[in-house]
């Protein structure tokens, strides 16, 4: 483990450092828009994270709400500009795993170093929202939104629209807390639960589909974000 300092009153957290993955593989949900990758952190890797992420201590976010034009949102956040801990997640198979991807003539060329960590308890959740894109200067743009799980399930259980097919710290398991995708007329594109060391990415920016983090009803659900820079 390295030590690195992150948010919370600028304690030193001792972030882990994720080994690179072999055989890893894209399930592709809604072709290059929405995808997922299991195994990219181990169950140990996953609960580093969270026990790091726990020694600095999370701060609650909320919002104004759906009538002031804002997403419901109440969860607790951890955000760390990092770029060795996010160089370190980019090598540990995502590299490998975007490299035939392009978008307006642009390749992925990393992760963007402000790296966030979430906590949802019991009763929380947010509500539809999209994800914008961040200019991060020189050339370089964040096109994709990167989620990983780091509490959940042991195998997915995601639930997919046919019609897009192919296109611890917490002693009870997770129930909810998933992650649902909208596409026309509010229909449910993707409905992806929490596993463990999973990898979901998904188009941000104008592309991005309407989606949710539906409330957690038993356990606590623990979420590393970041996202995919393009250049």
């Amino acid at each position: 483990m390295g030590s690195r300092r992150g948010g919370g009153g600028g304690l030193c957290a001792k972030w882990p450092t994720p080994k690179p993955k072999q055989n890893l593989r894209v399930n592709r949900l809604k072709e290059n828009d929405l995808f997922i990758v299991e195994n990219l952190f181990t169950s140990a890797e996953s609960t580093a994270f969270v026990k790091a992420a726990e020694t600095i201590g999370f701060s609650h976010q909320g919002s104004l709400g759906p009538a002031r034009g804002e997403a419901y949102r109440d969860n607790d956040r951890i955000a760390v500009d990092d770029p060795d801990l996010a160089n370190s997640i980019w090598e540990s198979g995502l590299r490998q795993l975007l490299s035939d991807i392009k978008i307006r003539g642009k390749a992925p060329v990393g992760l963007n170093p402000n790296v966030r960590f979430y906590r949802y308890k019991v009763g929380q959740r947010f509500g539809r929202h999209i994800d914008e894109s961040v200019d991060l200067g020189g050339g370089k743009r964040t096109h994709y939104t990167l989620l990983i799980y780091l509490s959940g399930g042991s195998s997915s259980k995601a639930k997919i629209d046919p019609g897009n097919a192919n296109g611890g710290p917490s002693s009870e398991p997770l129930v909810g807390g998933e992650t649902v995708f909208y596409g026309p007329r509010n229909r449910v594109v993707a409905e992806i639960a929490p596993m463990e060391g999973m990898a979901l990415l998904h188009l941000h920016g104008d592309k991005c589909m309407l989606h949710e983090a539906h409330v957690v009803t038993k356990g606590i659900k623990y979420v590393l974000r970041s996202d995919v820079v393009f250049a």
